[in-house]
């Protein structure tokens, strides 16, 4: 059986040891905004494999390369936005190689008749 990368599986304390990391260091990144773990219906946080690799990859920026948290910030921004437009450009060149994705028929235009009435007026 195959699980979703975003599958919440694991509590704090799991998902800590699994990237050597204190919990609290886990709060940080979360009240900071890198990091959105699911939470269950008792508000526990639980984190996926896709926050473990989030969560690795916040580590690597800021202790190998020495970049703070704001700075992780904005590199992991800048990282969702390089991603949508490669699927962007991917589904254009798609329509490009294939054609465009055919579109429903157009409904038939309606056509109001409109009633002109003219006056006549006397000159005087």
């Amino acid at each position: 059986m195959r699980r979703e990368k975003d599958e919440p599986l694991y509590h704090i304390s799991v998902a800590a040891r699994l990237v050597q990391s204190h919990p609290q260091t886990l709060r940080t990144y979360e009240r900071q905004g890198l990091l959105e773990p699911q939470r269950s219906e008792a508000n526990v946080r639980l984190y996926s494999d896709e926050n473990i690799e989030r969560i690795r990859q916040i580590k690597r920026l800021t202790q190998d390369l020495g970049v703070n948290l704001a700075g992780v910030e904005v590199i992991l921004n800048l990282l969702e936005q390089i991603e949508q437009l490669q699927q962007q450009i991917k589904r254009l060149r798609y329509e490009i190689e294939h054609g465009p994705r055919r579109l429903k028929p157009a409904a038939e235009p309606t056509v109001k008749q409109v009633e002109v009435v003219v006056e006549e007026g006397t000159a005087e």
